[in-house]
């Protein structure tokens, strides 16, 4: 049985929530701030995490983003985000921060059960895909460790979103691949707008160019897409 991690302050929407789930055949667990949240984690291995973004915190842990970033640098975990903000840069902060998808509040226990479905699935198939590392010059990604490498640096480790655009850039080598396909790739059709990919390419880059400020490996066809000329 797959295990659910709910983090939110409200503890009538936590209780709706464990409810929606273990109907759908999760095991639940609550947490109802940010330290619990770390704690709770810590103790349990979990398959998903649901996490509100306002909620109350200390100086070091003062929200949900606080949360997913401190859990980002130990797990890849699927995290999907519960939020009032509907403005596209808290989303996106959101993503930048390794979520892997958000929802906006209020919302339907049927949308939450199919959104956290759908992480899971995406998270599945990643890792039944994900093949051999990847070789190129001295250049190394691992997509089932998510880990990118070059030469003899020490590895960086990426996100889930991170490590779906790297294998499908290395598997479409010298091509231009148009945004709608990368977008559906990574995060399911119509799953991610056009700024959110910007956004996770942009983040990629900071990770694996030599000078994220002039990219010469992940290039920008403007109107297009973008390619991938290790």
């Amino acid at each position: 049985m797959m295990k659910a991690l709910i983090v939110d302050d409200d503890r009538t929407l936590s209780d709706l929530l464990a409810f929606t789930l273990r109907r759908a055949g999760f095991e639940t667990l609550l947490a109802f701030d940010t330290p619990e949240a770390i704690r709770v984690f810590h103790q349990e291995p979990v398959d998903i995490i649901i996490l509100d973004v306002n909620l109350p915190g200390e100086s070091q842990l003062r929200d949900g983003f606080d949360v997913c970033c401190e859990i980002r640098k130990t797990s890849n975990v699927p995290i999907i985000l519960l939020t009032v903000r509907d403005e596209e840069e808290d989303i996106i902060k959101g993503l930048n921060l390794g979520a892997d998808d958000y929802i906006l509040k209020p919302f339907s226990p049927r949308q939450l059960v199919a959104r956290v479905q759908t992480v899971l699935r995406r998270a599945g198939e990643g890792q039944i895909l994900s093949s051999a590392p990847f070789t190129i010059k001295d250049i190394c990604f691992d997509p089932n460790r998510h880990e990118f490498t070059r030469g003899d640096s020490d590895p960086v480790v990426l996100t889930r979103l991170e490590s779906q655009l790297m294998e499908v850039l290395f598997l479409n080598i010298n091509q231009v691949l148009p945004t709608t396909s990368l977008i559906d790739h990574v995060w399911g059709p119509g799953g991610a707008t056009q700024e959110m990919l910007r956004q996770l390419i942009r983040r990629l880059r900071q990770k694996i160019e030599i000078d994220p400020s002039n990219p010469k490996m992940i290039q920008n066809h403007p109107g297009i897409g973008y390619s991938f000329a290790p």
